[in-house]
């Protein structure tokens, strides 16, 4: 990025972390170092990943930090502020998010009130809206792989034509990156005061037929950009009816 551009998105971070005060102390940290060190939010911003006024569903979203992220944009690019040479601001139509755990949902609608929908609910139970894009980053491996289909198949009903499922995903084929991630990931599950639970993981090459089988159209993007991880983001649109 341009130094100006880093400016911005240093105050688009903060920006998006401030409400996160009223949630309490940790949750106004974890918002500003999941924003500063995660590459994915970014990357998801500069290449127009989300298009604007798109309805959007984050499943596992845990304290919402992407709902309060895309509010931000559509403030920004009102203001002047956005990005040059980025795509247009995702600003969203509607953001719901899915998360399981109570904490998690509480500092969300603590911090962002009714500007998003929050579902306290189990990501293989609770019913998903008709939306046009859908974010799910690193949940799906907490449940088993029968599950994780019957998931993404629910998420392909939910998404129209042209639809779009970004989907980030541990490399179980990189081997040591992936230990890592594993690792960092028990550590901060256990932090943020959850359960460690085992994991269930598939290699990148298997995650990408599993979507093909659905219907969709699937590219990938290395995603540990500064990190030791084996992180990848899938990129995957519905087919166009032919």
């Amino acid at each position: 990025m341009t130094p100006a551009n880093t400016t911005v998105w240093l105050a688009l971070i903060a920006a998006t972390s401030l409400p996160y005060r009223g949630a309490g102390r940790f949750a106004w940290h974890f918002a500003r170092g999941k924003l500063g060190l995660d590459p994915v939010f970014r990357h998801m911003l500069h290449t127009g990943l989300i298009p604007p006024q798109a309805r959007v569903l984050d499943i596992g979203c845990g304290q919402g930090l992407l709902a309060s992220l895309l509010q931000r944009c559509g403030e920004f690019e009102r203001s002047g502020r956005w990005p040059s040479g980025w795509a247009p601001a995702p600003a969203p139509a509607q953001v719901t998010g899915i998360e399981l755990m109570p904490r998690d949902v509480g500092r969300a609608q603590a911090a962002l009130g009714a500007s998003a929908v929050f579902i306290c609910g189990d990501m293989r139970t609770t019913p998903f809206p008709e939306v046009d894009a859908v974010v799910i980053l690193e949940v799906l491996h907490y449940i088993t792989i029968p599950e994780q289909n019957e998931v993404l198949a629910r998420v392909r009903r939910a998404l129209p034509a042209g639809g779009t499922l970004l989907l980030r995903i541990g490399d179980a084929a990189a081997t040591r990156g992936f230990v890592i991630s594993q690792w960092v990931d028990r550590v901060v599950t256990f932090v943020r005061g959850h359960r460690v639970v085992p994991q269930f993981c598939r290699t990148l090459g298997e995650w990408k037929v599993q979507l093909e089988s659905l219907g969709f159209d699937v590219r990938n993007q290395p995603m540990s950009e500064g990190t030791p991880f084996a992180n990848v983001l899938l990129i995957a649109r519905v087919k166009e009816a032919t």
